[in-house]
């Protein structure tokens, strides 16, 4: 795609993802959380992606929904996976895209987001937060930003700064967000800084998107 058609009208972020914690009911704070994030994105025009199933991802759709918004799932049908919730059938997408594994999901996930939103949840989510950090740093300069929603995640990050050997400009592809109305201004940041990049070199982000395909 060329500068003109990805870049100049200075919306490279569109679609959203959603990541957190499917074993969570509509009383908890971070299923609240999130239906009260994709709700507000949605009534900005963003569309909202998530995995299909409940917890945070059902909130993802039914707060987007709420809002006015488009929808987009990826799913799979899990077999020998006892461990993973599997698709949702209260959780009703405008488009579902079926995936064969978790592994193919997970990176479906981050190739139709443009950016990414981590909420609290269990291993599954910080393999989710892994991923997406390593590959920031990968494809630094031409990487999807995201944005670790909660204030548990300042000493999550805190401690991996003091313990882990990681590169100062990898802690610029995040930002924790404490608010949902802190989440709208983030983005907005995001894509100023996306609009800012010197994209002459458009064949290394071609490559960063050649990451989430087989």
């Amino acid at each position: 795609m060329d500068e003109k058609g990805k870049y100049a009208d200075k919306n490279y972020i569109r679609n959203i993802a959603f990541f957190g914690d499917a074993d969570i009911s509509e009383t908890d704070e971070t299923y609240k959380a999130a239906f009260d994030v994709a709700e507000a994105l949605a009534k900005a025009g963003y569309v909202i992606v998530d995995g299909g199933g409940p917890g945070v991802m059902e909130a993802a759709t039914s707060g987007a929904v709420k809002g006015g918004g488009k929808t987009i799932s990826v799913t799979f049908d899990p077999v020998n996976a006892p461990g993973y919730e599997g698709k949702y059938v209260g959780n009703v997408t405008d488009t579902e895209i079926v995936t064969t594994n978790y592994i193919e999901r997970m990176f479906k996930l981050m190739e139709h987001g443009d950016i990414f939103i981590i909420f609290k949840g269990g291993s599954g989510t910080i393999s989710e937060f892994g991923a997406a950090w390593a590959l920031a740093k990968l494809y630094y300069g031409h990487h999807k930003p995201f944005i670790l929603y909660g204030d548990f995640w300042a000493e999550i990050i805190d401690v991996l700064r003091r313990n882990m050997n990681i590169d100062s400009k990898e802690y610029g592809v995040f930002e924790i967000c404490r608010s949902r109305e802190d989440v709208l201004q983030i983005i907005q940041k995001f894509e100023s800084k996306i609009t800012a990049r010197d994209h002459s070199k458009d064949g290394e982000a071609d490559e960063y998107d050649k990451a989430f395909t087989k």
